[in-house]
């Protein structure tokens, strides 16, 4: 299973707004470069993207969860 690990610490987030659907639901299909999330440092928003493809088996990090460097946020399936 591969992992989607977090580029640098700050807030994650599954959505790109409030009202808006999360990125990747359980089953979705991944392709590199698909972004999954949103990481806010300093109101600074930065796009989390996949480096792998595969299938989305669930993000690991919570919604609005604050995350360090490395952290594993999501993690794909086969």
């Amino acid at each position: 299973m591969a992992q989607i690990q977090s580029p640098l610490p700050g807030t994650f987030y599954h959505k790109p707004s409030p009202d808006a659907a999360p990125y990747k639901a359980e089953g979705d299909a991944v392709a590199v470069g698909d972004v999954i999330g949103l990481i806010e440092v300093m109101k600074t928003f930065i796009e989390v993207k996949a480096e792998a493809a595969g299938t989305f088996a669930g993000y690991v990090a919570g919604n609005e969860a604050p995350v360090t460097a490395g952290a594993v946020l999501a993690e794909l399936g086969d």
